[in-house]
């Protein structure tokens, strides 16, 4: 069939439709969880929501959605922000620095937060309410003093990784869904680091939450969708 310009129009109305053979929605092709799909769930912590040392809003809305989620993984690996007192990314460990500033760290550009996720304390434990019977791991990161960790996969300093993509991928797991807070630091540092190890990557957008400092949420989700990390909810999801 000749490139006619009905056939173009044809083509562009297919493929808002997903029909005749066109480009199907970002969901159709992947949102079934089997045996080699794994959900992350990232920082769901007492630090992280409402009552914590550095709550993102809404935060503890993920809950309920990443609960209703769990029992269609059966693979299942949490990550837990797992700071040192005094931690070099606190603004109180930095002489004259307000919390949400700037400097530069021997690894690069640091964002200065305030004190949380302290190792050992509450607010650093996992949200209570969270029900995921089939977790196998937890992976804590941040416990180098001297360098922040967002991901899951590798530490700011962009060099020290944390054994999370040998792990998935010795267990044969090929397609990753993250979940958690927040959407813009740790949520969107892990999906990028699971692009670059090779996997396929959504984020569950109703089941994460930003913080949003200064555009950074729109930027996470211009820098994913440059990567090829889809961006779906919940409900794409199939049983």
């Amino acid at each position: 069939m000749t490139n006619t310009p009905q056939r173009r129009r044809f083509l562009r109305a297919a493929a808002a439709l997903g029909i005749a053979g066109a480009v199907p929605p970002l969901w159709a092709a992947g949102a079934k969880p089997d045996a080699k799909s794994a959900l992350i769930v990232v920082d769901v912590q007492n630090c992280f929501v409402d009552g914590g040392t550095l709550p993102v809003k809404g935060g503890a809305e993920v809950v309920p959605v990443i609960n209703a989620l769990a029992p269609k993984f059966r693979n299942i690996v949490v990550t837990q922000d797992w700071h040192t007192p005094g931690h070099a990314s606190f603004a109180s460990a930095h002489a004259g620095q307000k919390a949400f500033s700037s400097i530069k760290l021997s690894y690069g550009n640091q964002v200065l937060w305030p004190d949380h996720c302290v190792q050992g304390t509450d607010d650093a434990a996992l949200h209570k309410d969270l029900k995921l019977p089939t977790a196998q791991l937890i992976i804590r990161k941040g416990f180098n003093p001297g360098v922040d960790s967002y991901s899951a996969f590798q530490e700011a300093d962009r060099k020290t990784v944390t054994g999370l993509a040998g792990y998935l991928k010795a267990r044969g797991i090929r397609t990753v869904y993250v979940t958690g807070l927040a959407t813009d630091f740790c949520v969107a540092w892990t999906a990028l680091d699971a692009r670059a190890a090779g996997f396929e990557v959504y984020v569950i957008e109703d089941a994460t939450r930003a913080i949003d400092l200064d555009g950074s949420l729109a930027k996470a989700w211009k820098n994913m969708a440059a990567k090829g990390v889809k961006r779906i909810q919940s409900t794409d999801i199939a049983a």
